[in-house]
Order: C-alpha cells, then sequence, then structure tokens
C-alpha cells in the first residue's frame, strides 16, 4: 500500500496527513510555532479527496511527514 500525503500551513501552525487511499484511514499531525506535535487519527470516507481539495490542502512528501512523526526536526 502506498499512503498519500498532504498539508496545509497556517500562520501559527501546519497540519500534515497521511492518508490510506484503500481504507480512507487518517493520521493527522499538527505541529505547532514550537515544533511539537499533535497526532490525531480520523476515519474518512471516499469523499476526503473533495475535502481536501475545499480546504486548500495540498500534495506534500512522505519524507516531511515522517520527519515530524519521528521527531527529526
Amino acid at each position: 500500500m502506498v499512503h498519500e500525503y498532504f498539508k496545509k500551513d497556517f500562520e501559527n501552525f501546519k497540519i500534515l496527513i497521511q492518508l490510506n487511499p484503500v481504507d480512507f484511514r487518517i493520521l493527522e499531525l499538527t505541529i505547532d510555532a514550537n515544533n511539537a506535535v499533535v497526532k490525531r487519527e480520523i476515519q474518512a470516507d471516499e469523499d476526503i479527496y473533495e475535502d481536501l481539495k475545499e480546504d486548500e490542502f495540498i500534495k506534500s512528501s512522505p519524507l516531511e511527514f515522517n520527519l515530524h512523526l519521528k521527531g527529526v526536526r
């Protein structure tokens, strides 16, 4: 399985998303201005791609996501 990655930058934080395209499970990382990471698991549905587009998320790299997930900045 190949995950898909998305991100959105806000003024004081960013959100990185790892999406499983088979069952639409999401691991979401919220990174604040101090690089503190909050993880959240979400169960989405087939409309997730439309939702991400509407919320202006862009494609991201697995490297960026995994560096934050492992605590390497």
